[in-house]
């Protein structure tokens, strides 16, 4: 069993910066993708990006110039940089972790999520 701990959010005007942590307890799979997902008011969830066990990244291309994703697997943390925010990005974010313990099939796990607030 997993647990993912997101840490970061926070209210902040648009251009500014945020950066969020993922941090995991338990074991992680050695084939693993681990990444972001929003929902926004009123919305349906999306992926923001992802980074999987051989640090191969991918990001909604709203996102791409703007936000990086980086991984400190030593301890089991995922970083989530956002950088020129905007209104749009006002969000849950919620952490993902999909351990492919018997690939394909995979277990998943969702952190508690953190709300981030871009506005004026």
């Amino acid at each position: 069993q997993v647990q993912l701990v997101e840490s970061g959010g926070g209210l902040v005007q648009p251009g500014e910066s945020l950066r969020l942590s993922c941090v995991a307890s338990g074991t992680i799979s050695d084939i693993y993708t681990m990444g972001w997902f929003r929902r926004a008011p009123g919305k349906e969830r999306e992926l923001v990006g992802f980074i999987n066990h051989r640090g191969y990244i991918e990001y909604k291309n709203s996102v791409k110039g703007r936000f990086t994703i980086t991984k400190d697997m030593a301890e089991n943390t995922i970083l989530l940089q956002m950088n020129d925010l905007k209104p749009e990005d006002t969000a849950v974010y919620y952490c993902n972790l999909k351990n492919y313990d018997a690939y394909p099939s995979y277990n998943e796990y969702w952190g508690q999520g953190t709300q981030v607030t871009v506005s004026s």
